[in-house]
């Protein structure tokens, strides 16, 4: 293993980058990014011969100086996220998103324990592996260690010098306050406007947005624009996530109270119900991703430019079928929650495999009209 955030590990490669391919294997590169030239070393070595499987090059941002060979055929990108709902061992998930993939509408059942404190909790706790069992207080000071990394450490190290840190903290929670909304960046940028009553210049903001997402702090859902079906009027923004839901609740100071009582917190962006609502979405996202890569598909999200219409994950196969998930964060699901699937389902050309409102309820179930009902918990892969 290399540690290259190791300044003397770095200095040794740098006089004899041949090590860093040398040794048992696997070999893990871990901030390969603070050395990019190791992704050629890397490259070379597979193109040598020597088969796959050998190198885990692992880094917490995207490299500055970019690699001379995108790595195609040779190295394959994936991005690690939090641990989704089902990957927290909280209950053993029933309904596998891969069989909803398939388009065969499978029976839909299981129990869930969970309720919507737990789910609150859930929220808060993070599913950063490091910080699952850390006590409440013990957490907190670690996301907040985690969030003054990326705006004293972090974001000088992406090469860009930062004149105001705590104009950058600004944005970022107003940011976390858009989460799972399609607020535009003018919105958000108005949001984080400081206690000197000035607005932050969209010069200023358009660096904090392109760094944070090469940090892997941001990770937005873009918008589904299918190119195969009589879809019209459908409107392009990305909804608005951190990687982390807990990252978010921390920015704007929101514990299991606050979140359950539907406390005001951080700058006002519109959102439609509670802070809590947004948070589950995103929660739920996460874990809808995490499964999604598992079986080889992509997430979006489906608006209408004048949102009459909103679908909140739509899970897309190479092939362009989709299955459709609205979020909800009660417990029962009645016909007004499942109208815009409805609406889905009966498009031309929508090419819809199955629909789901995940809740956070206690049963799984399909309705009458088809529709399976899954408690966040009981979705897996």
């Amino acid at each position: 293993m290399h540690r290259l955030d190791d300044a003397a590990q770095r200095e040794v490669l740098a006089s004899d980058p041949s090590r860093l391919v040398s040794g048992p294997t696997p070999v893990l590169v871990d901030e390969w990014q603070r050395f990019p030239q190791s992704w050629d070393v890397v490259r070379r070595v597979v193109d040598d011969g020597t088969g796959g499987g050998r190198f885990l090059l692992t880094g917490s941002a995207a490299p500055v100086e970019q690699p001379t060979h995108s790595g195609a055929g040779r190295i394959v990108t994936l991005r690690m996220r939090p641990l989704s709902i089902s990957e927290r061992g909280l209950v053993a998930p029933t309904v596998s998103l891969a069989e909803l993939l398939i388009g065969i509408r499978p029976p839909i059942s299981g129990l869930s324990p969970l309720r919507l404190t737990d789910y609150a909790e859930e929220i808060v706790g993070s599913g950063l592996p490091g910080l699952r069992e850390t006590p409440g207080r013990a957490r907190r000071a670690r996301l907040d260690g985690y969030l003054d990394r990326i705006v004293e450490r972090d974001f000088a190290e992406q090469s860009r010098r930062l004149r105001d840190p705590a104009g950058l903290r600004r944005w970022m929670t107003a940011y976390a306050a858009a989460t799972a909304t399609t607020a535009s960046f003018e919105t958000v940028r108005n949001a984080a406007t400081g206690a000197d009553g000035q607005v932050p210049a969209r010069s200023t903001t358009t660096p904090y947005r392109q760094v944070l997402e090469r940090l892997w702090i941001l990770d937005p859902l873009e918008a589904w624009l299918p190119t195969r079906n009589h879809l019209a009027r459908l409107a392009a923004p990305p909804k608005h996530h951190l990687a982390d839901p807990a990252l978010a609740a921390r920015l704007l100071g929101a514990d299991v109270t606050a979140l359950l009582d539907a406390d005001a917190l951080g700058p006002p962006v519109p959102r439609n119900g509670p802070l809590l609502g947004s948070l589950f979405e995103s929660l739920v996202t996460l874990g809808v991703r995490v499964q999604a890569q598992a079986a080889e598909a992509v997430v979006r999200h489906l608006r209408t430019k004048g949102g009459e219409r909103e679908i909140d994950l739509i899970v897309e196969r190479a092939d362009h079928r989709v299955v459709a998930i609205e979020v909800k964060l009660g417990a029962t699901v009645d016909d007004a929650d499942v109208r815009h699937l409805r609406w889905l389902g009966s498009a031309p050309g929508a090419d819809l495999l199955d629909a789901v409102v995940v809740t956070t309820g206690a049963e799984a179930y399909r309705r009458r009209d088809g529709i399976a009902v899954v408690p966040a918990a009981l979705l897996r892969p």
